[in-house]
Formats: structure tokens, sequence, C-alpha cells
């Protein structure tokens, strides 16, 4: 994303691979609707661009109250969104939103910078790394959570390579994950969501490592669709499940993760992609865009602070304080 100081300007993420075209929001209710329509997405950007959303309220004299409910309407799950948006509001100001909306963006770089360099020490030489969804720049201010993890171990001089699972049904890992990992020379194989246990069976994946959208005190996290089915698996084949994700991800507020909200997206991402459709019309669908790992399969969670190993409440606690 890219803040001029008038407007906000965010990648679109429906049109990658294929073209890199910014999408210009002059005002609150345009960023709203750019995060419920995933131009931008992925928990940490979600939070920044809502920030810079107020700002854009704040510039122009309008209602912050409806500009905040506008952007806390957007989507439920990512509670990034709704601790930019509290920060935001306590602001007074023009100047002093936009130096705040400033300020989250620029935290959110150092933080996946420095939960990169935790997170480094978990990556072996030569490591297999499965990954879900997308939690690299795109998702991000900048550099990464999952995938800011596996560039900060690349550039350490270890030699990684990714498997990115296709991440049915918006495709997020064929399209984002994939195209990331090719601009910055990481080796990357794309595979079916469906194809995950099959080479953990066969012995061709060393740990999985994953974003999330909202970590709850006990340590159970929301993350896309499908994450909930890698943990059983990597489980079932001993390998290591990490999460990273930064310290604004938490909601200590929430003592487990059955009170997390999980957002249905709409059924046109089951049934198609694009202008393309393969599914009977008339034929009911569900698409949960989120599930949730019990902290019991999830090896370690990676933050700015540090590495949270085997987490429940106590750990949490230690750490965030």
């Amino acid at each position: 994303m890219r803040w001029t100081g008038a407007h906000l300007e965010l990648l679109d993420q429906r049109r990658l691979p294929d073209e890199i075209v910014y999408l210009a929001c002059h005002n609150a209710e345009e960023v709203a609707g750019a995060i419920r329509e995933m131009v931008v997405r992925g928990a940490p950007a979600i939070g920044c661009a809502a920030a810079f959303g107020y700002a854009l309220a704040a510039r122009a004299g309008d209602d912050l109250e409806r500009a905040a409910a506008l952007l806390a309407a957007s989507r439920p799950t990512a509670v990034n969104l709704f601790w930019a948006i509290a920060r935001m509001r306590a602001t007074r100001g023009d100047e002093a939103a936009q130096a705040e909306a400033l300020a989250i963006y620029a935290e959110d770089i150092a933080a996946n910078k420095a939960l990169g360099a935790h997170g480094t020490a978990l990556i072996p030489e030569g490591a297999r790394i499965m990954t879900h969804c997308n939690a690299g720049a795109l998702a991000t201010a900048g550099h990464g959570t999952a995938l800011g993890i596996v560039r900060s171990a690349h550039a350490a001089g270890k030699r990684v390579a990714v498997i990115a699972n296709e991440t049915r049904p918006y495709l997020q890992g064929a399209r984002l994950t994939a195209w990331e990992m090719l601009q910055e020379g990481i080796p990357v194989t794309l595979e079916a969501d469906v194809a995950a246990g099959h080479l953990m069976s066969h012995g061709e994946v060393d740990l999985v490592l994953v974003g999330a959208d909202r970590i709850a005190a006990n340590g159970d996290v929301a993350n896309k669709i499908g994450t909930y089915t890698l943990a059983v698996l990597a489980r079932r084949h001993g390998l290591p499940f990490y999460v990273a994700a930064p310290c604004s991800t938490f909601d200590l507020a929430l003592a487990d993760g059955r009170a997390i909200p999980i957002e249905e997206r709409p059924a046109d991402e089951v049934t198609g992609f694009r202008s393309e459709r393969w599914a009977p019309r008339g034929v009911a669908v569900r698409n949960p865009a989120f599930d949730v790992t019990p902290a019991e399969l999830v090896s370690a969670i990676v933050c700015e602070r540090g590495v949270i190993e085997r987490p429940d409440r106590a750990r949490i606690g230690a750490l965030l304080g």
C-alpha cells in the first residue's frame, strides 16, 4: 500500500498474478469496500489499511464514528482491524490521525522483521516449508509474517524451499504466495490442498508455517480455512506446526477460539472463480473463510517479542504481559 497524504493506493490483489494494478481510495467508505472485496487482505494489512481509511475521514472532516463503524464492519475475523481502529479513535485531529496511521504502518514492518529474525532459528538448513494462504508482504505492511520468516532465513543464507498450498477457494497460495516467492527468487512448489497429507506421508515436508488472523488468550489460532486440517496432518506425521503473527493479532479478551467470529464469504467464491463457473446453479454452499486450530496442535507461535513454545495462557501472558 502507498499513502500519498491525500489518498491511499492499494495493490489490487484480486488481479494478481496477471496484472499489477493499484486502486486509489479517497475516503473511509472506499477503504472499507476494498477490505470487504479483498483488494487488500491479510490481518496486518487490513489493520494498516483501516488506519489510513480513518485518517482520510479525519482529513476530510467526516463523521469519525461513522467511519470507524464502516471500517469495523468490513470483515469480522481479523482482530488487527479492530486494534487499529481503536488506536485511531484515540487520536484528535487530522495531523494526529495521519501520524498514527503512519506509525501503525511502520510498526508493522518492524514487527515483521523482528519476528522474522526470531523465527529464523526455528528453520533448519534445507527446510522444505509448507505454508497455507498468503502471509507475506502482500498480507502486511511489508516483509510478511510466515513468509517473513522464510525471507529472513533465506537472507541469512539458509537453503530453504516453500511448498505453497493453493488455498481453496480463493487461491491465495496459488496466486499470491507463489508469485511472491518467485519475485524473491526463493524456490517454491505449488500443490493442491488435498495433496498435503500425501507429501507429508512421503517425507517431503519438514515443517508447516502459517500466519494468523486472531489468536485467543489460550493460544487457539484462527487462520485461513484449511489450516486446522494441516495442523492435524502435521501432528499425525510428527512435523512442527508453527504460527507467525505480530502481537496485534493476539486477542487476550477471548478465553479460547470458540469465541472467535468466523466470516462466511459469498457462495460464488466456491462455485467458480472470476468468470468461470463449475458448480451447478442452485446448489447449497458453505464458505467459511477461517477455521480455528487448537493450541495443543501448535508447536510454537512466533511474534516480534520472541517465540512462545507450546503456547498456553500462562506462556502467552508471560511474554505479552
